[in-house]
């Protein structure tokens, strides 16, 4: 098992031009440079990008619905490292509400559990294909209030990976601690980003609430 290694790439402007961040987190097997080009697709220019390098390209070894302590070390290291980026963000002088989280797959995955372990106004969450992670979900972990934060949630049916009912339990925990989430299941879709997705996370990034 193992711990990440701190690294993040940024791209864009400097935080202290746009006042805004956005946090991509790759999928199983791939990498922070390959997450980094669906910004563009998503209208972020004005958006100042973070993207986590997880160790091995893989944030933790076994399926999300693992039993939890199946995925330890390598999972709260993981989680450690969205946290320290969140915090080095803010420590620049940007408010909660202005970060954004995206994430896809195994990083959707990660993005959710993230976010509702530390629940406040974040400015958006996208969650392509995720949900919250362990066996079952272990509510003691979530802890705050989204305060109306938007969240776009979406997978396949059937997915491989990620079932169309830990998606709904996703949604129901996010809901009852003040999110405003939009959930999307595609009947056939293969395990991607389609346009439609692409579009309803632009409405939130555009967003000016």
């Amino acid at each position: 098992m193992y711990t990440h290694e701190k690294q993040v790439r940024t791209q864009g402007k400097p935080l202290s031009e746009t006042g805004k961040a956005l946090i991509l987190i790759h999928g199983r097997g791939a990498t922070a440079a390959s997450i980094l080009p669906l910004a563009q697709e998503l209208g972020a220019d004005d958006f100042t990008l973070f993207a986590p390098q997880a160790t091995n390209n893989t944030w933790y070894p076994y399926s999300f619905m693992a039993p939890a302590d199946q995925n330890q070390p390598a999972l709260d290291s993981a989680l450690e490292l969205i946290n320290e980026t969140v915090q080095s963000i803010k420590a620049q002088g940007i408010a909660s509400k202005d970060i954004y989280l995206l994430g896809f797959s195994q990083g959707a995955c990660l993005t959710a559990e993230y976010a509702t372990r530390h629940a406040q106004r974040f400015g958006g969450l996208l969650i392509f294909t995720g949900g919250l992670i362990g066996q079952e979900l272990n509510t003691s972990n979530y802890k705050g209030d989204f305060e109306g934060t938007p969240v776009f949630i979406s997978t396949g049916d059937p997915d491989p990976h990620v079932p169309v009912s830990r998606v709904d339990e996703t949604v129901k925990q996010m809901e009852g601690m003040g999110a405003k989430v939009s959930r999307k299941v595609y009947p056939g879709r293969p395990h991607t980003i389609l346009q439609e997705e692409l579009e309803l996370a632009r409405m939130i990034l555009a967003s000016k609430e």
